[in-house]
């Protein structure tokens, strides 16, 4: 992991494009751990791999964000806006999503275990294979996403939309495998 200077730290919150560009020439993933980058626009920002465990992340824009393997562990995402964003391979176990805008995310085999996911709008999302056990899921909107594969054993999904979700193969919260 790298360390991020003031400087670097800086450029990730003013400019992502540039932060983009130096991001690419660090020897290995960022070290972001504990940070409080809430309310940062990070739109677009590469963070893949990053460790990011702790980080305040709320009311963030994270729209097409690259975090495919990050480690997001209890971060708090509350109120953060990350359509588009890909979150594939990371870990957001015991994260704070309350509210968090995933539409057309990518959450492909992302551990989300405990996670608390309330309110959260993940319509569109692609989620196969996600990793849900005892996720809170209460008012969660899944509106047609894909979740084929996913675990939910456990999880809280009272009053969570589902309509027109891909639940095939699903392991739903009581252990039964949805056909």
């Amino acid at each position: 992991m790298t360390t991020l200077s003031a400087d670097l730290l800086d450029l990730l919150r003013s400019d992502v494009v540039a932060w983009n560009a130096r991001r690419d020439q660090l020897p290995d993933a960022p070290d972001l751990h504990g940070l409080d980058l809430s309310g940062a626009d990070l739109a677009g920002a590469n963070l893949t791999g990053a460790n990011m465990e702790g980080t305040d992340l709320s009311g963030a824009d994270l729209t097409s964000a690259e975090l495919g393997g990050a480690n997001l562990t209890g971060a708090d995402l509350s109120g953060a806006v990350a359509a588009d964003a890909d979150f594939s391979k990371a870990y957001l176990t015991n994260a704070k999503l309350t509210g968090a805008v995933l539409t057309l995310s990518f959450l492909t085999s992302t551990y989300l275990a405990h996670a608390n996911l309330a309110g959260a709008d993940l319509s569109g999302a692609y989620m196969t294979g996600a990793h849900l056990e005892d996720a809170d899921l209460t008012g969660a909107r899944l509106r047609g996403a894909y979740l084929a594969h996913a675990d939910l054993t456990g999880a809280v999904l009272s009053t969570a939309d589902v309509s027109g979700a891909d639940l095939t193969d699903v392991t739903m919260p009581d252990g039964a495998v949805r056909d």
